[in-house]
């Protein structure tokens, strides 16, 4: 893992991932129109903005509960192997529910974590990846719906980290290390 200085270079606005929330909802709202409740699920921490911003334009009513799930640590690799952290605080039985995730990369977390909800017998569950990185999968599993498709670079911003850093950033970028005699 690259260590040292980097650089964030601006990959996707703060004004197009807005503009993209607004047309996901717009589907999601299709899809869920006739619920009496959607449980929207946000996979801690990386979704916590993307979770926020969703919900403020989601047009139907709504509960908002967390699981944490963990298969990177501080790594800018997936160890893999994905442990709960932290589980849902209610039963999802009979419920719709949304599987809100902030990055799909190998696949192992969101199939994982679906996996186990789906076990929980939800009367549907769908799932939503702000980033999808295909050319890293892993696993055969793909969210239902994607806002963006990006290639096989590091980011951060808008709730993802590197090392618990950058979560702020009001966009995405890409992360680019710099020798310090570059610098």
């Amino acid at each position: 893992m690259p260590q040292g200085l980097y650089v964030i270079d601006e990959m996707i606005s703060a004004k197009a991932i807005a503009a993209r929330i607004e047309a996901l909802c717009r589907e999601i709202v299709a899809e869920y129109g006739n619920t009496d409740k959607l449980v929207v699920v946000g996979l801690l921490r990386g979704s916590f903005v993307f979770i926020a911003d969703l919900v403020r334009e989601l047009s139907l009513p709504i509960e908002v509960d967390f699981l944490e799930a963990s298969s990177y640590g501080d790594s800018m690799e997936s160890s893999r192997e994905v442990r709960i952290l932290k589980d849902l605080r209610g039963p999802i039985e009979g419920l719709d529910v949304l599987v809100v995730e902030d990055i799909v990369d190998t696949g192992h977390t969101l199939n994982h974590v679906t996996r186990l909800l789906r076990s929980r017998k939800p009367a549907r569950l769908r799932s939503i990846a702000l980033l999808d990185k295909p050319s890293r999968r892993e696993v055969d599993f793909r969210a239902d719906w994607i806002g963006f498709e990006i290639p096989d670079e590091f980011v951060v911003g808008y709730g993802i980290d590197y090392a618990q850093r950058n979560r702020n950033l009001p966009f995405i970028g890409k992360v680019r290390f710099v020798d310090q005699d570059d610098g």
